[in-house]
């Protein structure tokens, strides 16, 4: 039986804008650990959605990534545009 806990909507949504903040600034999950302070295998479990995180994690991520922690849990801009239609 699988005991790993379905990740929470939040967690999912953390998860793609790490990545995608990730990718714009052209880092690796390794590079990305290392300005965070983070494990690399962390950073890979925070993208796939299976970390529940702290907020000192969050305020690594976003120290690594060069953004407010805010900008990690935000819905995307093309979820912010659609629901305001």
């Amino acid at each position: 039986m699988n005991t790993r806990r379905r990740p929470t909507y939040l967690a999912d949504r953390l998860a793609q804008n790490v990545r995608v903040r990730r990718n714009r600034l052209s880092l690796s999950q390794e590079e990305l650990a290392v300005m965070s302070g983070l494990h690399r295998t962390y950073v890979g479990a925070v993208e796939r959605g299976e970390r529940n995180v702290s907020l000192a994690i969050l305020e690594a991520l976003a120290t690594g990534l060069d953004c407010e922690v805010v900008e990690l849990v935000a819905l995307p801009k093309s979820s912010r545009t659609a629901r305001h239609r």
